[in-house]
């Protein structure tokens, strides 16, 4: 009897490029999974940080208390910080990749204990809900929004692409480099390429893009050092037009609850993205 692919793990990430919470069931929202990437580290000129360039940024760990979103970090007292924030505060311009957007800084007190723990001066702000930031309309509908994520609401990646990728590599790295929100289980390696739409227990999926990799999976989540896998690896696997891929960028067509069990049913396929000869589905 063939099964049904399922999720199987869901990860948010509260602060962008920081550790991520892996929960049983979450909240979506219209921009995505509630409190993902609602809040961001900015340097005083307004760029936004992340691992590429402070790996230790990974060791920053995240959690989610009763009404608060609390930040940890070693040879540091916790930082707390109230889920709702209010809406009165100065408007600040930030910048991700090529997007500005409009947020606020939480608080003078967490963006010192951030350049405290990082040793440069930086921000710590959110998006307040009235900020709305479009998708990129090249693969998008001109209601789909996100956070402080790079582009994309979602990352969805299956478990077979990792066993296939970390046999590849003689290896056992996590899922955690790659940072999904999505992980499906009980689908070929891959397979993922070839899905256009998708439902998730009752939340509807389009899948206009694939993931191109920076140099993060190459950040080692536990310790915050680098090595040249998996990027070695994938550059002879899952190259095209100079970037490697895995995983699939996605956006939602309904708010709802998605939950670790929930059936993947594949609604509409297409040619493989990225076009890859060398693409191995088994």
């Amino acid at each position: 009897m063939k099964t049904m692919p399922y999720l199987s793990h869901i990860f948010i990430y509260p602060i962008k490029s920081l550790a991520g919470i892996e929960v049983k069931q979450w909240e979506v929202t219209p921009a995505g999974f509630k409190y993902d990437r609602k809040w961001m580290l900015v340097d005083a000129q307004g760029n936004f940080l992340s691992q590429r360039s402070l790996p230790r940024m990974a060791l920053i760990q995240t959690q989610i208390i009763d009404q608060q979103l609390v930040v940890s970090a070693s040879d540091q007292e916790d930082l707390p910080i109230n889920l709702q924030m209010p809406a009165s505060k100065t408007d600040h311009k930030v910048t991700i990749w090529n997007d500005q957007c409009t947020a606020q800084e939480v608080s003078q007190e967490a963006s010192l204990w951030f350049s405290d723990v990082l040793q440069m001066s930086c921000s710590l702000v959110y998006q307040p809900e009235e900020n709305i930031r479009s998708v990129d309309q090249k693969y998008a509908q001109a209601t789909d929004q996100t956070s402080f994520s790079d582009g994309f609401p979602f990352l969805i990646a299956s478990e077979a692409s990792l066993a296939l990728l970390n046999k590849q590599m003689d290896l056992a790295l996590s899922m955690r480099r790659f940072r999904p929100n999505l992980v499906i289980k009980d689908c070929a390696s891959y397979a993922e390429d070839y899905w256009r739409k998708i439902s998730i227990g009752n939340i509807s999926f389009r899948l206009p893009k694939p993931c191109a990799r920076c140099a993060i999976p190459q950040i080692n989540p536990d310790t915050a050092l680098s090595d040249k896998e998996p990027l070695r690896t994938l550059a002879k696997t899952r190259k095209w037009n100079n970037e490697v891929f895995f995983g699939q960028n996605a956006l939602h067509d309904n708010q709802g609850r998605l939950k670790v069990g929930d059936t993947v049913t594949i609604e509409k396929t297409g040619d493989a993205q990225p076009p890859l000869d060398n693409v191995t589905v088994d």
